[in-house]
């Protein structure tokens, strides 16, 4: 991991030089924007997602810029594909500093309606997915003694509402696992934060199954944040100085009152 000054002098704009930081979802929304932050902050980005033309794109954009980055197609929910993810990583930079658990699907219905197929999805994308590169990324954190892990929940991860409750399943999930593996890691110099952000203008709601839940909100009309707001958030917390563990972030759109 890059030296990140003890004296408080981490705002340059290549805090992060020397860092390797693997993105789930990276193909758009929030883990888009996340690698690109990462790679203007000196980071080494691995660009991982199942839409592998999205992140071809994406790597021209940073390597044209100056940055670098590793493109390898992953499915968070295959174990194969989380294997072969962290040994592209290692087999390419030696190391990984920063791990952004981005992936993640939001299949909002009444559960009297729910098809059992999406409440097991975002279980296995959200969660187990999350849960499993965890695991697989942690030998090589613990055999640096540094490393930083971010989860990213949502609001959903505080506060449970009606047509949400798989979803608010998994991201009070990813709430109380982040803070357990940060309990087990924080001796070892492996910080954790978890992200949860509010509305946010990404595809994520548009693969919302129910044309009820749609409607309702169209109807709220929430403001909402950029991708962009939420990756500074992360820059923010990954470029703090060694002995800085911002362990949660909550950031709302100004406005949104839920």
């Amino acid at each position: 991991m890059a030296d990140k000054s003890e004296t408080d002098d981490d705002q340059s704009t290549q805090r992060l030089a020397g860092d390797v930081a693997i993105v789930t979802g990276a193909s758009s929304g929030i883990g888009e924007a996340t690698a690109e932050a990462l790679s203007d902050a000196g980071a080494s980005v691995v660009l991982a997602a199942r839409r592998a033309d999205e992140l071809e794109a994406l790597a021209d954009r940073i390597e044209s810029s100056g940055g670098d980055a590793l493109v390898v197609p992953t499915d968070v929910t295959n174990e194969d594909d989380i294997n072969s993810l962290v040994e592209a990583t290692t087999d390419e930079y030696g190391r990984i500093d920063i791990l952004v658990n981005n992936a993640g699907v939001m299949l909002l219905e009444p559960l009297e309606r729910a098809d059992r197929s999406n409440l097991r999805q975002m279980v296995e994308v959200n969660l187990l997915g999350l849960m499993n590169l965890t695991h697989a990324v942690l030998p090589v954190m613990q055999e640096q003694e540094s490393g930083h892990i971010v989860n990213v929940s949502s609001v959903a991860g505080r506060r449970a509402s009606a047509d949400s409750s798989g979803y608010n399943a998994t991201k009070f999930g990813v709430n109380a696992f982040t803070e357990a593996v940060r309990q087990e890691v924080t001796t070892q110099g492996i910080r954790t934060t978890v992200i949860e952000p509010g509305a946010v203008d990404t595809e994520l709601a548009t693969h919302v199954p129910d044309e009820q839940v749609l409607e309702r909100f169209a109807e709220m009309d929430l403001p909402m944040l950029h991708p962009d707001d939420i990756a500074r958030g992360i820059v923010y917390a990954t470029s703090q100085p060694a002995r800085v563990d911002v362990n949660e972030l909550l950031i709302r759109p100004t406005g949104q009152d839920i």
